[in-house]
């Protein structure tokens, strides 16, 4: 069969599912806090822009374990314009990395902002690797403070089995990260003020610790609600599809394929993040689909109301 027939089949599929994707889009700007990142793509044929220029794909992810809601979106840029649109209205927490691209909405519309460990983790982690040469390095000083954090985390989802959704797991939530993170950041903190000074900024080490030193405001808000995650490793996982995808595929021929494209990952990632099996779900939403008349019908055709082709 023509290559270009199965890309039109794709494209138009991508259009037809646009109400479900509207749906998802309004639950997800319901939530107390959002995932947001964003990952390159490039798109052929796009106009104002050579074929060789990125193209961004931009990523939201919001709900707990086993009902998060994933959506994809294309945007020619990576400026702050594009957070000021998928955020228009918008007025919970959004947990992101230390892109400078979202300050402007947070600023405008008093969105709370998160700051992602993990992405600070990874500054020590290659300032260890520089320094591995030698024992007890600063570095990995910083990498025990963080990593019992982390614990701390997964000791408190042990006591929470219902995770995020329950108002007395929060609070529990809450409760332990005031008992014991907090004391962890302030010892952190201080060493921090201790260790910046004594240190070249150019190199590695000096890198983490400015990282660490500017995103500090934002990296403590998880202590202020226990809805909030301590990183942004959700979001991560959900582009890595996409990433794994786009090493085969290469590009987008136009923008008409690369928004079918966000519109497709949106469903299957979601399905997916919902214990339903690809496949069998979007068999189900192509069947039911011409019958679609009004807001309920849609709502009954997302991942979270569908029980077919549950894994």
């Amino acid at each position: 069969m023509d290559r270009t027939t199965l890309a039109n089949w794709m494209v138009k599929c991508g259009q037809l599912v646009q109400p479900l994707i509207n749906r998802i889009e309004d639950k997800l700007l319901s939530a107390p806090y959002l995932h947001m990142d964003e990952t390159p793509v490039q798109v052929l044929n796009e106009a104002g822009k050579p074929a060789q220029s990125k193209s961004y794909m931009w990523v939201r992810s919001a709900g707990p374990l086993g009902k998060r809601t994933i959506l994809y979106e294309y945007d020619p840029s990576r400026s702050g314009s594009v957070p000021r649109r998928l955020l228009a209205d918008y007025d919970g927490a959004i947990m992101v990395d230390g892109y400078e691209g979202y300050e402007a909405v947070c600023q405008e519309q008093s969105i709370i902002r998160l700051g992602c460990w993990a992405h600070a983790r990874r500054k020590f982690i290659e300032a260890s690797k520089v320094g591995k040469k030698k024992k007890n390095t600063r570095a990995d000083y910083a990498l025990k403070q963080i990593a019992r954090l982390y614990q701390l985390e997964k000791q408190i989802a042990r006591n929470c089995p219902a995770g995020l959704a329950e108002k007395s797991d929060t609070d529990y939530r809450y409760q332990q990260r005031q008992l014991h993170a907090r004391p962890i950041l302030e010892k952190l903190k201080d060493w921090l003020a201790q260790t910046q000074v004594e240190v070249a900024p150019k190199t590695a080490l000096g890198s983490a610790l400015h990282y660490l030193q500017h995103q500090w405001p934002r990296l403590i808000r998880y202590l202020d609600d226990g809805h909030y995650p301590i990183d942004n490793n959700p979001v991560e996982n959900a582009i890595r599809p996409f990433a794994v995808g786009r090493k085969n595929w290469l590009f987008s021929t136009s923008v008409q394929g690369a928004k079918a494209s966000a519109n497709l990952y949106s469903l299957i990632e979601t399905a997916k993040a919902n214990g339903l099996e690809p496949y069998a779900y979007l068999k189900n939403v192509f069947s039911e689909l011409p019958n679609v008349i009004d807001y309920d019908d849609v709502d009954r055709l997302l991942p979270e109301a569908v029980k077919v082709g549950v894994r």
